[in-house]
Order: structure tokens, then C-alpha cells, then sequence
């Protein structure tokens, strides 16, 4: 797993570019990824140029990463952003087809490098219980689709969906493993939609490992999948469907109980959860199956951390509906579509940890006070004006843009409720799912929860 803290190292480091390679920057965010940490990509994957053109490999690097910051624009206009600060008259002003043939060249191998740099778990200046519990990373695990241009080349990789959340499009599934307090991305892959969620969750399990407990939802909960989970060392806190039938080993006096699921001993946590507002009161019953099987922590205190999964749900919609404001991706081939992704997921990575840098400095403020979207407007400002590229010889971990985010920090969090509705409706039937609206408002809650005791007999 990646340490965040060489990363800061590396960082302070960084020195100024001119010429062919002035362009090559993401302002502010160039000082989480610098141009050693790039240069250090390329010359891992080998796609270093071979001589220097007017698209040098490390500037196309920022033209990928800068797109994710801009995703409304061509990369011409995208160009147009990055020099817009720059000053003098040897800036290339290349054509859209230099652009894409340099894009080609470079390939997907150094943005998926530069992401292995770069992911990880974020330090944050609280160890709240949504970032560490009982001296456990919090970490989620989920699965998102994500829309790409129907082109004949994209079709014969990616499919175009099918079931619920389907489209029209050809459709990429993405899993990630997100630390909850910070929603930083651990660890991400993607693939076409014919492979499940299950399949795809195996290839995250080596980021797993000892001082980290996992949330996951009912499709996770499958039995050869715990058993990996488990022999990583990792804990795991995963829902299960409330029929599924788990022997009684061992009583213990919260009402929840022992059983084992294959090999792995599990403690099985059986309540009823009522939600209660203005507009009335809900019951559900939620069945999860834990690998903490300490007596010490209550079964009310591990329903109470189930509820931390939904901090990867955020993670998404700040990648999906933030950042790409519900937009197709742009590329028009598989190699493009691989490229894209990591760029996106590399100029998320660098905003949340933007973020948590100006937590460090604040022991009062929960990262999630901190508004992802204000953190993005500051970033695209910076880089129009090409500032804070190089950092200053006093280190100044808030920056422009953890200044503007601690500035106007969201209040602290309450219980809400808003109904799950679809988006983007492809049926009249669809919107009948949020009961004839695709927005109503959200409503505070109280919480109870009732710990149920074993229902066989």
C-alpha cells in the first residue's frame, strides 16, 4: 500500500519547466503530482519520448489529468486552459489530431503507473471513528458503471449493459476499495460489464491486509469470497440476506451469536433498524456477519459502523456526478477508454488529498466537512492561472485549495433519509421508484436499532 508521507516528500521536491515542457502542469494539484513522480511512470512503463516534440510524453501526462479537471471541454480546449497562464511566444498550439496521436502513443501503461503511485489511504489530522475503529483502517468496497461513446471499437470491449441501471451506452464497471473517513481510493479495476462484481473483487483483495476492516453489501457476502477476505488478515463487516440460514455456535449475551461461514469463524448480528421522521416511521431488518467476535464490542456498535459503507456511494457520485457532471467518457477506443479512467481516478486521488493535507492542520475538522466540490472549482481556477505549480521554500500543506475548503466547511453531518431513485430514467416506469419524483427532498431522521435474537428454533 502506497505511504502517503513520501509522497509529501517527494512533492517539495519539484523544479520548473520551460519550453517544449511549460504546458505539462495541473497548478496547484502539481505539487501532489509532481513532474518526478510523472517522469518516474514513464520511465517505468519505458514511454519516455526520444526526443522532445512540441508533446513531450510528460506534458500529454497533465493533458489526460487535466481533462479529468475539465471534462466539459475537447482537448483542445483543455490546451487552451493550461496555457492560459503561461506567457511567451514559443507555447505550441497543437492541432487536435496531434493531440490524439500523442495520446496513442503514450498508451494507458504510464496513467495506471502513476496511479499505483499515488493510491492509498490519506492521513488526516482526526482519527475519527470514520477513518480508524477499535485500530482499524475503515475501508468499503463497491461496484459503479460508467457510460462510453458507442463506436464500433468500444463495442468490442465493452458491451453495451443490460439489467438494472442499463443504458443505451456501452458501459464499463468499475470496483473500488475506498477508505471511508477519506473516501481515498485504495485500489481500483474496471472491465467490461459481463464480468460481475464478485469476479472483479478478487483483484482488489491484495490492497487488503492486518489493521483494516472491510463493509461490503449483500453481493459480497459470497462464501469463498469471506475466506479470501479473511486469510489477509484483514476483518470484514459485510451484509447478508436475512434468509440465509447461519448455525448457532455460540450464543453470546447481545442476542448476536457465533457461527462460521466455510472455514472462517464469523459473528452473526440479526437487527431490526427503525427510521423515523416527519413523515413517518420504516423497519428493516439487516443481517451482517463480522469477523470481530471481541464479546467487548456490542452488536450495536458494529450495526452503528455498518452504516459508514455508504462513504464509497459519495466517492462515486463525486467521480461520476462532480467531476463528470453525468457525462459519457470521451474516448473512442478500449486503450483510450483504460487511459481516460486512470486519469480520472488519479486527478480524484489528488483532490482528496488536497483535501486531507488541509485536515492535517485542523484536529477539530472531519474530512468530510470539507467540500469536494469547492476543492475542484479551486483546482481548475489554479491551473487556468497556472499557479502554485512549484511550492514554495516553506511548506504550506493547506494551499490555495485547502484554504478556499476550510474557508466554508459543510456543518457537521446529521442523520438524513432521501429516496433511492433512477437518474437517468431509460423507462416511464422508472421514476415510479421515487414515487413520481426524481428529486424530492430529504428528511432528518432518528435511528433506533433493536438487536433480534437468533429466528430458528
Amino acid at each position: 500500500m502506497p505511504d502517503h508521507s513520501v509522497i509529501v516528500g517527494a512533492v517539495r521536491e519539484t523544479s520548473g519547466a520551460d519550453g517544449a515542457f511549460a504546458p505539462g502542469h495541473l497548478g496547484e494539484l502539481t505539487q501532489i503530482v509532481p513532474f518526478e513522480m510523472v517522469d518516474a511512470a514513464l520511465a517505468q512503463t519505458r514511454t519516455m519520448q526520444k526526443r522532445v516534440r512540441d508533446l513531450p510524453s510528460r506534458v500529454v501526462v497533465y493533458l489526460l489529468l487535466a481533462g479529468a479537471l475539465f471534462t466539459e471541454y475537447g482537448y483542445r480546449g483543455i490546451w487552451a486552459q493550461m496555457t492560459a497562464g503561461l506567457q511567451g511566444p514559443d507555447i505550441a498550439t497543437p492541432s487536435s489530431g496531434a493531440m490524439a496521436q500523442a495520446r496513442r502513443r503514450l498508451g494507458p501503461g504510464p496513467l495506471r503507473a502513476l496511479f499505483d503511485l499515488l493510491r492509498g489511504p490519506v492521513p488526516t489530522g482526526r482519527g475519527s471513528d470514520e477513518t480508524w475503529w477499535q485500530g482499524r483502517l475503515v475501508c468499503a468496497v463497491d461496484g459503479t458503471m460508467m457510460c462510453l461513446p458507442e463506436t464500433p471499437a468500444n463495442l468490442t470491449s465493452y458491451p453495451k449493459g443490460t439489467g438494472p441501471g442499463a443504458t443505451g451506452y456501452p458501459m464499463v464497471r468499475a470496483l473500488a476499495l475506498v477508505a471511508c473517513g477519506t473516501r481515498s481510493l485504495i485500489e481500483v479495476t474496471f472491465g467490461p460489464t459481463s464480468i460481475g462484481e464478485t469476479t472483479y473483487t478478487r483483484r482488489l483483495i491484495p490492497a487488503l491486509g492486518e489493521r483494516m476492516i472491510l463493509l461490503a453489501d449483500r453481493n459480497f457476502a459470497a462464501t469463498d469470497l469471506i475466506g479470501q477476505i479473511a486469510a489477509t488478515g484483514a476483518d470484514l463487516l459485510i451484509r447478508v440476506k436475512t434468509g440465509r440460514k447461519l448455525p448457532v455456535c455460540r450464543r453470546l449475551s447481545d442476542g448476536s451469536w457465533i457461527s462460521q461461514i466455510g472455514s472462517v469463524p464469523v459473528r452473526v448480528i440479526r437487527s431490526a433498524i427503525t427510521i423515523t421522521t416527519s413523515d413517518g416511521h420504516r423497519t428493516e431488518t439487516y443481517q451482517l456477519v463480522t469477523t470481530v467476535t471481541d464479546p467487548d464490542i456490542t452488536a450495536t456498535e458494529l450495526v452503528r459502523l455498518y452504516h459508514q459503507r455508504w462513504e464509497i456511494e459519495t466517492a462515486f457520485c463525486e467521480l461520476k456526478h462532480t467531476i463528470l457532471a453525468g457525462r459519457v467518457l470521451r474516448a473512442r477506443t478500449p486503450g483510450g477508454i483504460e487511459q481516460e479512467i486512470y486519469a480520472l481516478l488519479i486527478t480524484y486521488q489528488a483532490l482528496r488529498i488536497a483535501i486531507a493535507d488541509a485536515t492535517l492542520t485542523r484536529n477539530d475538522v472531519d474530512a468530510d466537512r470539507c467540500s469536494f466540490t469547492l476543492a475542484l472549482t479551486a483546482a481548475r481556477e489554479q491551473l487556468i492561472k497556472a499557479e502554485g505549480v512549484i511550492a514554495d521554500t516553506v511548506i504550506d500543506l493547506i494551499g490555495t485549495i485547502g484554504a478556499r475548503v476550510l474557508q466554508a466547511l459543510m456543518p457537521a453531518r446529521r442523520p438524513r433519509i432521501s429516496p433511492r431513485v433512477v437518474k437517468r430514467a431509460i423507462s416511464n416506469y422508472a421514476p415510479n421508484t421515487g414515487k413520481n419524483r426524481l428529486r424530492g427532498p430529504t428528511y432528518q431522521t432518528t435511528i433506533s436499532i433493536n438487536i433480534l435474537p437468533d429466528p430458528s428454533p
